[in-house]
């Protein structure tokens, strides 16, 4: 195996003193998702920034528990006429942390140089909104920039992208809505997703930003007693994985998620959906997140856009 980059590691040890959730009462963890990530030169050489030439505005939608605060990316003037695809991207941090913040860099990146049109959701977290809170969250948000694709400036396909839990969500509604009879969704990007809740990965020294204890954490406060084999919270678990959209997988070679989402292109495969699955060596599960320590992020951006390009750039 390929060492853990040595920056990544202090990195590592600073993020789990200040935002580890292992041992935190629900009040605390509450008290944690109120902290934003401060606006400075030092945050946005880690975890990038907008792209030049590409705009972010907010606005909320209507969702199922209230309304919900989307973030959209795209060059500005309009686009509908040519077809720009439509990218719906949900982030990370455990079903309980992150915010529209973190996905500003691999969502203006993807708007830059796919040319899409990408609406960025803030779904209800855990421990205040418990499963199947954000599931329905993400597939109400699909279905509304769905139906709002020319006033987002879209008129081409649909596609979805998400990493680690924002990676469960996109595996998720993709079975959703080939079940509920839509939307229609052509591509599925799923970034070191976890695919199968009823067990815990074994976490080691090796792998950086995910301890046994944090992920043990996620899943009580997520889950609160429902069942882990749900599809709706493994989605490696389904009865049928066929006619999904075409995926790429993407996993690190330092990530205990690795395994699942490994397996997870291994059940696409067997029921003859196209897959790309890419494992980056060396890299620690979120290596995506930190553009500016990760020497795997340019090359994984690179990836996705390159196949989201060939599976829904119009001709």
């Amino acid at each position: 195996m390929a060492p853990v980059d040595r920056r990544l590691r202090v990195f590592a040890w600073m993020v789990r003193r200040q935002g580890s959730i292992a041992g935190k009462s629900e009040a605390e963890v509450i008290a944690l998702q109120a902290r934003h990530m401060p606006d400075n030169a030092v945050t946005n050489f880690i975890f990038g920034k907008v792209a030049p030439g590409i705009e972010a505005s907010d606005r909320t939608i209507p969702g199922p528990g209230g309304d919900i605060t989307v973030r959209v990316y795209r060059r500005p003037g309009p686009g509908g006429a040519q077809g720009r695809p439509l990218i719906v991207y949900f982030h990370g941090g455990g079903f309980v942390l992150g915010e529209l913040r973190m996905g500003d860099w691999l969502g203006s990146q993807v708007a830059r140089n796919v040319g899409a049109v990408v609406v960025s959701v803030d779904y209800r977290l855990a421990p205040r909104h418990r499963f199947p809170a954000a599931v329905d969250d993400c597939y109400a948000a699909v279905l509304w920039a769905a139906e709002n694709a020319s006033s987002l400036g879209a008129g081409g396909p649909v596609g979805v992208m998400g990493e680690s839990a924002g990676g469960n969500l996109s595996a998720v509604v993709c079975l959703l809505a080939r079940d509920r009879g839509g939307p229609a969704i052509s591509h599925q990007v799923l970034i070191y997703p976890a695919t199968d809740m009823t067990s815990v990965p074994p976490a080691t020294a090796s792998t950086p930003f995910l301890t046994d204890a944090e992920m043990r954490a996620y899943r009580v406060h997520y889950l609160a007693g429902a069942d882990a084999s749900d599809p709706r919270l493994s989605p490696l678990l389904a009865e049928d994985h066929s006619k999904l959209p075409p995926a790429l997988i993407q996993v690190g070679e330092h990530d205990p998620l690795r395994d699942g989402g490994v397996r997870y292109a291994e059940t696409l495969r067997a029921a003859g959906v196209p897959v790309r699955l890419t494992e980056y060596v060396g890299m620690p599960h979120g290596f995506l997140n930190f553009p500016g320590l990760c020497r795997g992020a340019p090359q994984a951006l690179a990836e996705i856009c390159a196949e989201q390009k060939a599976a829904l750039a119009q001709p």
